[in-house]
């Protein structure tokens, strides 16, 4: 895996400018920018989907008479819940889904509120529609605020939000990452980026697809009984 310094070193010799030897160089401009553009392209995509890479999984545990949780004191790297993966491990039952605005209101002054556990993430912080109970421990996925690791030999591993130095490897695939650089440091500089944005994107969109989860794929035809015939391959289960 190749650091942030060495992405952009390999940026630099494809848009023929000359390559940089310290991102974080205050008194240069060149390595201003290459660090600018570096860091808004791994933004981007961590913002982009719910990518593999990005996917955690959270716990908390309920304190009786509780309803709000702050997710930064379970998930410190918190960016975003993954919706439909809440459940209460101890019963395994299933928490139902972030719920809207409106179906909060019309459910908490309108109507008598169904047996299920409901909730809606505002401020940084889970809420529950109807204080549950005390510790219930519920798990969820989410996408994490990760963008890199230290790859330096002292802190090797240690995972960041932003880049703070040359050797830090971001998380992404290495050619998505330059290929983000480079169409934006020609926008940076006045120039052309257009076939570059449209390759970038491209490829953003099929590594993206190429992470996803997959169905169990069925060799034994239509009719088929998964409990006393047939093979599966590839079994994952989609979220």
């Amino acid at each position: 895996m190749k650091n942030i310094l060495e992405i952009c070193q390999e940026a630099a010799s494809l848009v023929a400018t000359q390559r940089p030897s310290d991102l974080f160089n205050s008194s240069s401009q060149q390595e201003a920018v290459f660090l600018s553009v570096a860091q808004d392209t791994l933004d981007s995509l961590l913002r982009y989907g719910d990518w593999q890479e990005l996917t955690k999984e959270g716990c908390l545990r309920t304190t009786k008479g509780q309803s709000n949780y702050l997710l930064a004191d379970y998930c410190p790297d918190f960016y975003c819940l993954i919706n439909n993966t809440v459940f209460i491990k101890d019963r395994a039952e299933k928490v139902v889904g972030a719920i809207t605005p409106e179906q909060w209101m019309k459910e908490k002054y309108f109507n008598v509120p169904s047996l299920n556990m409901k909730f809606k993430i505002q401020n940084g912080m889970l809420k529950f529609l109807t204080v549950p109970i005390g510790e219930l421990k519920i798990v969820f996925q989410y996408r994490s605020s990760v963008i890199a690791y230290d790859g330096s030999k002292k802190y090797c591993g240690i995972e960041k939000s932003a880049i703070t130095q040359n050797t830090d490897i971001p998380i992404f695939d290495e050619f998505l990452v330059k290929k983000g650089i480079i169409w934006r440091w020609y926008r940076r500089n006045g120039m052309p980026y257009e076939e570059e944005f449209n390759e970038y994107q491209r490829e953003v969109r099929n590594r993206f697809a190429s992470g996803l989860s997959s169905k169990d794929i069925s060799l034994c035809g239509n009719l088929y009984n998964p409990l006393t015939e047939g093979v599966c391959i590839n079994v994952t289960k989609a979220d």
